[in-house]
């Protein structure tokens, strides 16, 4: 969640560790970020850092480095301050694996900017090729808060592939896939307390819910990594069949032979803060309002791993699958038309909604009096829900969906109507 909204919008930064003026000199640090004016801003996240407390400007800050080594080298900074600073506050002990704190950070607001610290870490170290860094803050990520309130799950299967470590990807993988965590519940350290990875074949059940109910991103690291492991094994076509019935997307990009999404690097997610600083590398994540197993979803998972999925023999066997075709093949998307395309990524996408392909203009042109009205309302919410991730206040579209957002409170879990 946004920190301009929820409880620290209330409470503070940090439940209010960090004073009135450092939090005044960040917000203006990054609204200056934010319209592209860096230099501008420096000085509003030099006059914040003389708050200790304020981790934040420097992850801001952090962002206008001249390097990525300088970056990670002021995040670590900033990370060991943070540690210093919550054993002071909740207990010496509070890293410990037997600590109650363990497995409640997030949930407890003092524990935010420390958990925001590591976050941007993993970028920066990703962005850095220094992908073993980079797992192994998520998997300390996971471990203070294995319930995943930072979003890392869906990243760090991906990221132990890339850092080589196959094995480790596939047992996260089946530890968050594991039927008996369907009640919402997680595995023990976020998935993280590794161990062999399973080769049985998946029972039917399995493979009929995960087909209606899966995550793709978890779902598509564990075909990769069991074909990395056994090759074109029963268990890896399974979980290759269910990930492209879930998430096509990701496939219509690596059989098409489509270059690797590039979108500008953020501090937050924020897409206003793409040209804060023009040094850094300009290929990232993509933070724009999602349905689950989505297009963005598939973005997000190809700029971390479609280097891999691109090498010959993955490529081949990717392809080389009937099941996977008939979910990558495309049918025209005007109802009268039952044209299906003969290669992937043959037809184009509606640029507006994205959510519908056509096989030329002329379909295309037929279809949009009767499409318009979908089209332009997608777009319309697509703009409020992202005005909303960013702490923005934007009037909610008519008709529009109501967004509910809970966070903790000291009274429990309050939720807010947007």
């Amino acid at each position: 969640m946004n920190r301009r909204m929820g409880m620290e919008a209330q409470l503070g930064i940090g439940g209010g560790a960090v004073s009135e003026e450092s939090a005044r000199n960040l917000e203006i640090g990054e609204d200056l970020c934010r319209r592209r004016k860096p230099q501008q801003a420096l000085p509003y996240l030099y006059k914040a850092m003389e708050d200790p407390n304020n981790s934040d400007a420097a992850i801001q800050l952090a962002f206008l480095m001249p390097t990525l080594d300088e970056g990670v080298r002021l995040l670590e900074v900033t990370e060991a301050q943070g540690r210093a600073r919550l054993k002071r506050i909740l207990s010496p002990t509070c890293f410990d694996d037997d600590d109650e704190h363990v497995g409640r950070f997030w949930g407890i607001i003092e524990t935010r900017p420390y958990m925001r610290v590591l976050q941007a870490k993993v970028r920066f170290t990703f962005e850095n090729k220094d992908y073993n860094k980079c797992a192994d803050t998520i998997i300390e990520m996971l471990r203070l808060c294995p319930g995943d309130n930072m979003g890392q799950c869906d990243r760090l299967g991906s990221v132990l592939l890339q850092a080589g470590r196959i094995e480790n990807a596939l047992f996260f993988a089946q530890a968050w896939l594991d039927p008996k965590h369907s009640d919402g519940s997680w595995p023990d350290r976020g998935g993280c307390a590794f161990g062999p990875p399973s080769k049985a074949p998946l029972s039917r059940d399995f493979i009929d819910r995960e087909k209606k109910y899966g995550d793709g991103a978890i779902l598509y690291t564990a075909a990769l990594a069991s074909f990395q492991l056994w090759g074109d094994c029963e268990i890896a076509r399974q979980y290759l069949q269910i990930s492209a019935c879930l998430n096509p997307h990701v496939l219509l990009k690596v059989l098409g032979k489509v270059d690797r999404p590039s979108t500008y690097l953020t501090a937050y997610g924020n897409p206003e803060e793409a040209a804060l600083n023009h040094r850094l590398p300009i290929e990232s994540l993509n933070f724009a309002p999602r349905t689950f197993n989505g297009p963005e979803a598939a973005h997000d998972y190809l700029w971390l791993t479609q280097d891999l999925w691109m090498a010959l023999d993955v490529w081949e066997w990717a392809n080389s699958d009937a099941e996977v075709k008939s979910y990558v093949l495309k049918k025209c998307s005007r109802a009268a038309c039952n044209t299906r395309e003969v290669r992937v990524a043959e037809f184009k996408r509606c640029g507006g909604c994205k959510e519908v392909v056509y096989c030329g203009q002329v379909c295309q042109k037929e279809d949009w009096k009767a499409r318009k009205p979908i089209c332009k309302d997608h777009q319309r919410t697509k703009d409020y829900l992202k005005a909303l991730m960013n702490g923005r206040s934007r009037p909610r579209p008519e008709g529009g969906p109501i967004v509910a957002s809970a966070d903790f409170t000291p009274a429990g879990i309050a939720t807010t109507f947007h």
